[in-house]
This record gives C-alpha cells, sequence and structure tokens, in this order.
C-alpha cells in the first residue's frame, strides 16, 4: 500500500506508541527482561561431616540452573545446580539459586555462587546442616556482596545455557534461546550511542533509555550503516534478570531499508544479553533470507557507555537443549507488552497536548509483514499537565497491510523538571491508546494507571499535534 499522504495521517504515526508482533502489527513494546524462578537440583552429595539441603526453600523470583550435584566438605556447606544464582529468601528452589560444585554456605539476595565463587546468604537464605551461614559467607577463592557475579572465572549464569523468557514476554522464543555461538556469525552491528536516559524505577522495573545516532553493518550476506534515531530500553526487574527492547532501521551498503526490532533477555547477573532480531526486509531480492532465517545473537555495551555491539548468529541447525535457565517475572509487577495494548472508553479531562516534528518518510516495501511507512520523530514541545519537550528519536512506524494501517510510534518526552517519559502511543487512526512509562517516585506517576486515551493526530507546526485524555 502507498504511504499516507495527509499531513494528519502522517502525524498520526507519531503519536502512537510501539505495537507489536505478527499478524499485521509491528513497532515495539518497553522490552524488559524478567528474573525467573528456575528449577533447583535435588539434594547433592555430602563429604566428611556435610549434609546437603534436598531442593531447597523457595525464593522470589530468582534463578537457577537446572541440575548439578553438589559436595562438601568436613563442616558440609552445600552445592547445587551449576552457575545458579539465589534470590531474596530463597535458597536452593523454585526461584531460589543453586550454588556452583565448591560453593559455600546457602544462597541469598543476589548472591551468585560459581566455581571457587561465592554465594551470600541474604534474608531467610535456608542453612544445611553444617552449612556455613551468613551474609557473604564466602567460599574458597570467592569474594562476597549482593549482587555478585557469577561462575568460575566471571562467567556468566546463561553463558552455555538456553535461556527460557518469561511467557509474557511473547517477542521470543518461547521454547528458549539456545547459545548463539552455538551458530554461524551472520553479521554484526556496532551501534553509536549519543545519549543515555534514566528513567527510574517505572510501574515495569528500573528503565533505561539508549539513544542510538547511527552506526556500521558488518557481514558476508549484509554489510550498511544504522539509521539516526534508533532506540535501545533496558528493563531492569527486581530479580536482577533484564528485558531488552531494540528499534533500530538499516540501511544496506545498496541502499535497501530494513527495520529490524529486537527482543532480548539476560539472567540474573548477565552483563550479556540474550537477544532475538525480528527483522523485517523485502521478500524479493538478496535480503529475503532475513525474513526466515532463525537468528539469536548477543549484545553488550562497552564500560563507558558508548557503543553497542549486537553480534547475529544462524542457529537454524542449533537446538534449545539443556541446560536451560527459566526466567520468570516478579510478582504483583504488571508485565510489559511486546503488542499493541488496546482499551475502550470515551474521552474524559484533557492531560496534556504535544506538538510533534517530522522528519522525511522512509519506506521499507513489501517486507513479511506488510510495508513499512517510518515517519522519524525529530523533536517537540508538549503543554498542560507535562510540559517540556519531545526529543529527537523513534518515529511512527506505521505497518500498511491489505487489512488498513496500524499506526505505530515510539518516542521520548522530557518535561522541564529534567524528568523522562516514554510513550507508546498505537493503533487504528481513531482507536489509539497510549502507555506511559515514568518514575513511580516521581511528578508523573499519574501516567502509569494506564487509564488514558489518545486524540487522532491533527494538523500541528511542523508535524502533528495529539491530545491525551482520561479514559471514561
Amino acid at each position: 500500500m502507498a504511504p499516507l499522504h495527509a499531513a494528519w495521517l502522517v502525524s498520526l504515526a507519531v503519536a502512537l506508541g510501539a505495537c507489536g508482533g505478527s499478524g499485521g502489527q509491528g513497532g515495539t513494546a518497553s522490552g524488559g527482561a524478567t528474573g525467573s524462578g528456575g528449577a533447583s537440583s535435588t539434594g547433592g552429595t555430602t563429604g566428611s561431616g556435610g549434609a546437603t539441603a534436598t531442593g531447597g526453600t523457595k525464593g522470589s523470583g530468582g534463578v537457577s540452573a537446572t541440575g548439578g550435584a553438589s559436595t562438601t566438605g568436613s563442616g558440609g556447606t552445600t552445592g547445587g545446580g551449576s552457575g545458579g544464582r539465589a534470590s531474596s529468601g530463597g535458597s536452593v528452589g523454585t526461584g531460589g539459586h543453586a550454588n556452583e560444585t565448591g560453593g559455600s554456605g546457602p544462597p541469598g539476595t543476589g548472591g551468585v555462587a560459581g566455581a571457587g565463587g561465592h554465594n551470600p546468604a541474604g534474608s531467610g537464605g535456608a542453612t544445611p546442616n553444617g552449612g556455613a551461614k551468613g551474609t557473604g559467607g564466602a567460599s574458597t577463592g570467592g569474594a562476597s556482596g549482593t549482587g555478585g557475579t557469577s561462575g568460575a572465572a566471571g562467567t556468566s549464569v546463561g553463558a552455555a545455557s538456553t535461556i527460557v523468557p518469561d511467557p509474557s514476554w511473547t517477542c521470543s522464543m518461547p521454547d528458549g534461546i539456545p547459545v548463539p555461538t552455538a551458530g554461524t556469525l551472520a553479521f554484526s552491528m556496532s551501534l553509536t550511542v549519543s545519549a543515555i536516559h534514566d528513567v527510574g524505577n517505572t510501574q515495569f522495573g528500573k528503565r533505561r533509555q539508549l539513544d542510538v545516532s547511527g552506526g556500521t553493518i558488518t557481514g558476508d550476506k549484509l554489510k550498511g550503516t544504522v539509521v539516526t534515531g534508533g532506540l535501545d530500553y533496558e528493563l531492569t526487574l527486581s530479580t536482577g534478570a533484564m528485558e531488552l527492547e531494540e528499534v533500530l532501521i538499516l540501511k544496506t551498503s545498496d541502499n535497501v531499508t530494513i527495520f529490524t526490532r529486537v527482543c532480548g533477555v539476560a539472567a540474573p547477573g548477565d552483563a550479556v544479553v540474550r537477544i532475538v532480531p525480528d527483522v523485517e526486509a523485502p521478500t524479493a531480492g538478496s535480503y529475503a533470507w532475513l525474513n526466515t532465517t532463525k537468528l539469536v545473537g548477543t549484545r553488550t555495551v562497552d564500560a563507558a557507555g558508548k557503543t553497542i555491539t549486537l553480534d547475529v548468529y544462524d542457529v537454524s541447525a542449533v537446538t534449545a537443549g539443556d541446560p536451560k535457565v527459566t526466567l520468570t517475572d516478579p510478582a504483583g509487577v504488571p508485565n510489559v507488552s511486546w503488542d499493541c495494548v488496546t482499551a475502550t472508553g470515551t474521552d474524559g479531562n484533557s492531560i496534556f497536548t504535544e506538538n510533534v516534528s517530522l522528519g522525511s518518510t522512509i519506506t521499507v516495501s513489501n517486507a513479511k509483514r506488510g510495508s513499512r511507512n517510518i515517519i522519524p520523530i525529530t523533536g517537540g514541545t508538549t503543554t498542560g499537565m507535562v510540559a517540556g519537550k519531545i526529543l529527537s528519536g523513534g518515529a511512527d512506524y506505521q505497518l500498511a497491510t491489505n487489512g488498513g494501517t496500524t499506526l505505530d510510534a515510539r518516542y521520548t518526552l522530557s518535561p522541564s523538571d529534567g524528568s523522562f517519559i516514554i510513550v507508546r502511543n498505537c493503533g487504528p487512526i481513531n482507536g489509539l491508546t497510549p502507555v506511559f512509562e515514568a518514575a513511580t517516585d516521581g511528578p508523573y506517576k499519574f501516567l502509569t494507571t494506564g487509564k488514558y486515551l489518545s486524540s487522532a493526530p491533527g494538523s500541528g507546526s511542523g508535524g502533528v499535534s495529539i491530545t491525551f485524555y482520561e479514559r471514561k
């Protein structure tokens, strides 16, 4: 389908949040990884005088590696599944963390056990008979502390494991994301980070946004650049796990535009995020393989926070096998939706109005879900209960199919007090539903209730105007 030409239609896209998923919906949902309750190893073996706890107690939202045997020496400390980790109140068990062979003491809040590593005990941590107990209790060669790193020589919890995302994070592979390096490297991206915005503790978890101002793509079958205006969203949960989402526009060396939405997860303590790129390339031509190839990868950020590296592998021949680390969202916390959020109701009181500036449309024609008409967001202003400016970055990622056009915008507000508010606003022109993500201890926490509706975009200076209302 041809792009929407009228200015007010184009502007619609700007106001809309990333709608996602298949079935004609694209865009992005604020990503975030969830912590998980993993499986616990049962028991273990004991050495002289040692005793082990069978199964352990249940912790809150922790992650454990499946299986693994433990040994104890004289005086008896327990071990557990290799690379496991403990959450608050847990020793081994659902939500708790198993210690790695040689780890001492019961698991504690955020404590990670590795071979020769440490495993501090936290609130409610269970102590096996003869086992060592106490915050920061360390095994041979280990260091103690809440939230320490796991595994021998800093090996991350999920490095050699299949990671199973929480069922709510539907953007990813529900049966588990295999180890990327088990496949064949397909391409790499180096993304330039121009700014990092700390949104704070939102209704979903601790949110951080990284602005992408460009980048390069290298690979045997894919070379090119990354368009300025991409967004990288980190969500760190109370369990220590992370959910990630990225929205990127790629331009190949032969000038083909490709839309990419990245979903990612990381187990607690893992600095490397396991990603699943969802690529929308033209269905005809030399990049059609990106639409159907099973791709997973890794995402890392350098110490200075200036560069994001994505290494993407073809794992079409790889089976997601054991061991597995299963992630589970913390109880009582709303889930981030990968797809569009929908709501019904009528407009109540006006909350605030946006005047959004737009860039030139970028088109991805005849991709796997339809055609994308991407309208970059270059800035703007807000008035009313949220007064300030709109940051440059993100876009309206309109998806045109035979069933109609879905508006799908993602962008960030910067009120005059220095706060940051992430906006998703998506749906059909006359059925837009916004989702705002703001700090729950800040002046805009009222936006986190989800009880709002959006007007259709109208004509505005340099782009479009959108008003948000209380939903009745």
